[in-house]
């Protein structure tokens, strides 16, 4: 190499960066996420961030940040929630056409949204459904997407008249939909992924408030069934079965695994 020995000897110290060490993260970060070692998946994902500034790297921070504050308690929520707002829209900056960015912004804006006064709470609906509107703009079969979309708009549906006209008189308008948007979301996200266990739990849930109940039944003994995929599914497995007793006399099985911390929202 010809070049003064000072530049050599810096160009030898320095470390080489690719776009392959980034991949490598993802790979490793993803492995670790799908056996829920959230803490290693998120030692991977960083390590892949401090080499790499890609859209993909940067939402599945966000996600797992998502996926950890369903399972925690506050303080911590809010602090979880506060990183994956970050970094959902730090993907978002990196590669504006990737739907993964707003996925991950709507999930984090929508526990935001839970937690939140009423005025904040409508900032933050409109906020959440400009996020899920894009994301499926760029993927139409954004399977989380939609659950989220459909658990928004049940929330809407849960909403009576009359606090629709007092809120819509105090703070502004409350968006428009409710039971039938939400229904029409959550369909499709089985029908996308149909052994996705929130996507069922959320339908059933929509459906015990419809008092459509034989409905509800048949997705909550579906969802019983189905593989614990996230840390929440511990939790929501537990619900489930609180609610097959509770609405049907039906007693179903929970497996130790499904005790966990915290609970499904």
């Amino acid at each position: 190499m010809n070049c003064p020995s000072v530049v050599c000897l810096i160009l030898l110290l320095v470390p080489v960066r690719s776009p392959g060490d980034g991949v490598s993260a993802i790979q490793s970060g993803d492995t670790a996420f799908a056996r829920m070692d959230y803490a290693e998946a998120l030692r991977e994902y960083k390590r892949g961030a401090g080499q790499s500034t890609g859209a993909p790297l940067l939402w599945r921070i966000s996600r797992l940040y998502v996926l950890m504050s369903e399972v925690s308690v506050e303080p911590e929520t809010a602090t979880l929630l506060d990183s994956a707002l970050v970094y959902a829209r730090a993907s978002i900056r990196a590669d504006s056409t990737d739907p993964g960015g707003y996925t991950w912004l709507a999930g984090a804006l929508g526990y935001r949204a839970l937690a939140a006064d009423m005025p904040n709470r409508l900032i933050l609906s409109v906020r959440l459904l400009a996020a899920i509107d894009r994301a499926l703009r760029l993927q139409p079969d954004n399977d989380v997407a939609l659950s989220i979309k459909g658990s928004f708009y049940r929330a809407l549906g849960n909403v009576g008249w009359i606090q629709r006209q007092l809120g819509e008189l105090l703070f502004g308008d409350i968006p428009d939909g409710g039971y039938r948007e939400a229904e029409d979301a959550l369909l499709r996200a089985v029908a996308i992924a149909p052994d996705v266990m929130r996507h069922r739990y959320e339908l059933a849930v929509l459906y015990l408030d419809m008092e459509r109940d034989e409905e509800a039944k048949g997705e909550l003994l579906r969802a019983s069934t189905l593989p614990v995929r996230i840390a929440s599914d511990r939790p929501r497995l537990l619900k489930i079965a609180e609610l097959l007793q509770e609405h049907f006399s039906i007693s179903v099985a929970v497996t130790a695994g499904a005790a966990g911390q915290g609970g499904s929202r």
